[in-house]
């Protein structure tokens, strides 16, 4: 055995072990074949050598941004079945897909029927916020209310909301399936309040605006929300049946369309606090 000075090769092995690059580390051999047999220039043996540890960590990235916004079930655009709802414009959820409403901290509603696919393409745009490098959270309304409701009885709240208001994007499921707990919607207020200009949401909802009055039990917190998540605000909506139940469509009855609704008017300030 040479107890002499290593080999380049020793060398280079030694670097990727000190960088912890176990990709590059693992592809080495196979590239210095490449390069012997003429197969690969030296440059383009060293961008192979980066893109597969470059990859190797993007991976991680993303799936540690995944876990992280508590999206544990991943949907694609690429996955969703346009052809099952021709009232939505592809070409304009594929723009939504650019992530410009993120930049300019818009709020994105997804509107419809249960089951006509709002939650798939909310989460496939919020993957696709955690690719270009974007803080995501994601949560149902139910959750998110009852989230916050705890930290108000721990003296918390502050810092809940803080919390709230660092992701990027924050998605908000469900809205209008569950009833709000009493003083809910003003808890929600808070939070939309807080984030209002300064991050993006996507809103998921089977209600029409006009009945939201109804979801969060006052009109008066409802409006409050209302003037903040229109003001800048994307409207999709989709007109289509439950996907899931596609193979029993003759049991069910038409839907209903989703009929633009008159949000309530336009009020500034706090919402007053429900009794108790």
């Amino acid at each position: 055995m040479s107890t002499g000075a290593p080999t380049t090769l020793e060398s280079i092995r030694r670097h990727l072990v000190g960088l912890k690059m176990p990709r590059s580390l693992e592809i080495l051999d196979q590239l210095m074949r490449q390069l012997e047999r003429g197969e690969l220039a030296a440059l383009e043996a060293i961008d192979a050598l980066l893109a597969e540890e470059h990859a190797l960590r993007e991976g991680r990235r993303i799936q540690a941004a995944l876990k992280m916004g508590r999206l544990t079930t991943i949907k694609t655009l690429d996955g969703f079945d346009f052809s099952f709802q021709p009232s939505l414009d592809r070409e304009r959820i594929f723009a939504l897909a650019e992530l410009d409403f993120i930049d300019r901290h818009e709020v994105l509603h997804l509107l419809g029927q249960p089951g006509c696919g709002k939650t798939h393409l909310a989460i496939a745009l919020a993957v696709e916020a955690v690719k270009a490098g974007r803080s995501v959270y994601f949560t149902t309304l139910a959750e998110l209310v009852a989230a916050l409701a705890k930290a108000e009885r721990q003296g918390t709240l502050r810092e809940r909301l803080r919390f709230l208001c660092r992701p990027q994007l924050l998605v908000v499921d469900e809205i209008g399936y569950l009833p709000v707990i009493q003083g809910g919607g003003n808890l929600f207020f808070q939070l939309v309040n807080a984030r209002y200009e300064r991050g993006a949401m996507i809103l998921t909802s089977n209600r029409n605006f006009g009945e939201w009055g109804e979801v969060f039990g006052d009109p008066v917190v409802a409006g409050a929300l209302l003037d903040r998540l229109l003001h800048h605000a994307v409207v999709v909506r989709i007109e289509g049946a439950s996907y899931r139940l596609r193979q029993h469509a003759d049991l069910l009855p038409d839907p209903v369309p989703a009929a633009a609704a008159t949000p309530p008017p336009r009020r500034r300030g706090r919402p007053p606090k429900n009794p108790r």
